[in-house]
């Protein structure tokens, strides 16, 4: 399969990669960045292990709720993380896929190389996800994390 369908991020992060790491994968951490303001995540549930949950509730401004279970595909601590709403928990097939996210760290000077990867099985999913803000709101969710990452060094 090609990688026309993906959607990607690329930043250098002014934190280091094991404070990055820690924001991804401690949900009362990733609740404070994970969506773009001024969406917030009511709830968050990150189990960093094959086959565990990935879940978020995010509130919309005007109160609706959008919920996403997910799975964790791979980690490699403080380098990688993938996750997909293609499966619930325990690698249970999830009724209505659309998409697969990798998340890289590396060391980057003083801070990290930060770099998403969204798959997606068709284009019309990826420009759907285009459509709905991707570049903008991983882009403001990617500043977030950075902001939260660089307060655990402080």
């Amino acid at each position: 399969m090609s990688d026309e369908f993906d959607l990607t991020l690329a930043r250098h992060l002014d934190a280091a990669p094991d404070l990055v790491w820690r924001a991804w994968t401690d949900a009362d951490l990733l609740r404070q960045w994970f969506t773009p303001a001024p969406v917030t995540v009511r709830e968050a549930v990150i189990d960093p292990r094959p086959g565990g949950r990935f879940y978020t509730c995010m509130r919309l401004p005007d109160g609706t709720e959008i919920a996403s279970e997910g799975c964790i595909l791979s980690v490699e601590p403080e380098r990688r993380l993938v996750f997909t709403d293609a499966m619930t928990e325990g690698w249970r097939p999830a009724p209505s896929p659309f998409m697969t996210a990798i998340i890289t760290l590396a060391p980057d000077g003083q801070g990290t190389a930060y770099g998403a990867r969204v798959l997606h099985a068709d284009a019309p999913a990826r420009d759907r996800h285009a459509e709905m803000g991707f570049e903008r709101g991983w882009g403001a969710a990617a500043d977030q994390l950075e902001a939260v990452a660089r307060s655990l060094g402080a």
